[in-house]
């Protein structure tokens, strides 16, 4: 029997999140170019939809790591979270599908009525932590743009592309987002 770890979340107004998630079974399911830019685009079609900022952020192969700031004084995180990861789950799925994918088998798990299904996410949601001091912010943005670094796949941050990092240093936009929407990532700079 799985054991399932719950997060508590904890939706105060004017707290940005930390947010940590994991595929099912840590298995690589991030890891190719394509599954990181289907990740991206369902995190940005979360975001404006659900009308809060990504201040900062990295996609490893098997695991993802947030910075939100809900723009909503009522909001719920788990509603957010929710939609990042079923958009993305949803479309990785169609993909390994239509290629008949190895893959797929590995994330089989049995449904209450004994149907298969799939999970591609870690049963349970992650980690969460409420972050408000602007010390605790800028000490959560280095520690999710260094990731790469300190798991020795990587010599600087600014070598990953899936990462915020390289917008923070003003090299790119984040999140492939347009020039005037930038201004996301200044907010938070000016924060921390």
């Amino acid at each position: 029997m799985e054991l399932r770890k719950r997060r508590q979340t904890f939706n105060e107004p004017g707290h940005a999140h930390e947010l940590t998630f994991s595929c099912y079974r840590r298995l690589p399911l991030l890891a190719t170019t394509c599954a990181k830019e289907t990740f991206l685009k369902a995190l940005d079609e979360a975001r404006k939809r659900l009308q809060f900022e990504v201040w900062a952020y990295v996609v490893m192969r098997e695991h993802v790591h947030l910075l939100i700031h809900p723009i909503r004084k009522e909001h719920r995180i788990a509603q957010k979270l929710m939609a990042i990861e079923s958009s993305f789950a949803k479309q990785l799925l169609t993909e390994l599908r239509s290629r008949d994918s190895e893959m797929l088998k590995k994330l089989v798990v049995r449904s209450r009525d004994g149907r298969p299904a799939y999970r591609v996410w870690q049963a349970g949601g992650g980690y969460d932590r409420n972050l408000f001091s602007p010390k605790a912010i800028h000490a959560c943005i280095n520690y999710i743009h260094a990731n790469r670094v300190r798991s020795g796949l990587c010599e600087s941050e600014l070598d990953w592309p899936w990462s915020s990092a390289r917008a923070y240093a003003g090299l790119e936009s984040a999140l492939r987002l347009d020039p005037c929407e930038v201004v996301l990532m200044e907010s938070a700079r000016r924060r921390a």
